[in-house]
């Protein structure tokens, strides 16, 4: 399987589900016929793009801790600066950006609340401003995922986050 329709085949299959099992990049392989050094690889250029920011689980905060969506209203000329701080903080979950006086969106876990709270100090420290702490009320399941157009994939596309953009509707 080449580069590109590995990549697709990868985040198509698998952004809703791991296989649960001690050797997942091994049950992956298998299940799409390529070698696990192969998806490794691949995950490893689309974490090296950019374009996969994490591998991991995403737990019921309820069970696992707890956890806010937070926000931000970031200069656009800074918004990858601090989303990059952001990110790199090890309670948040994922961030996102969005057209919206508030336009850095992020989720933040922790053990308790307490955590939450200093967590959101740290991050208020490193963007200059306080995040905007919006807890969950109520629980509502959404089944996102991305469907990708393998058609659409350019193959001469240099770089694994051009790719990727190809490959969205």
């Amino acid at each position: 399987m080449d580069r590109h329709s590995l990549m697709c085949q990868l985040l198509d299959r698998f952004q809703k589900g791991l296989p649960l099992c001690a050797k997942p990049y091994a049950a992956m392989a298998d299940e799409l016929g390529v070698s696990e050094a192969e998806v490794l690889a691949c995950l490893a250029g689309l974490a090296d793009s950019g374009v996969l920011s994490r591998i991991g689980p995403v737990f019921e905060h309820r069970r696992a801790g707890a956890s806010t969506l937070a926000a931000l209203a970031i200069a656009p000329a800074e918004l990858d600066q601090v989303a990059a701080l952001v990110s790199a903080h090890p309670a948040v979950n994922h961030n996102y950006a969005r057209e919206h006086r508030y336009n850095l969106w992020f989720v933040v876990t922790g053990c308790d609340r307490a955590a939450i709270d200093r967590a959101l100090a740290d991050i208020a420290a490193l963007a200059g401003q306080t995040p905007l702490d919006l807890p969950m009320l109520e629980s509502f399941h959404i089944d996102l995922a991305f469907a990708l157009d393998h058609a659409a994939i350019a193959l001469d596309q240099p770089s694994h986050s051009a790719e990727v953009r190809a490959c969205l509707p």
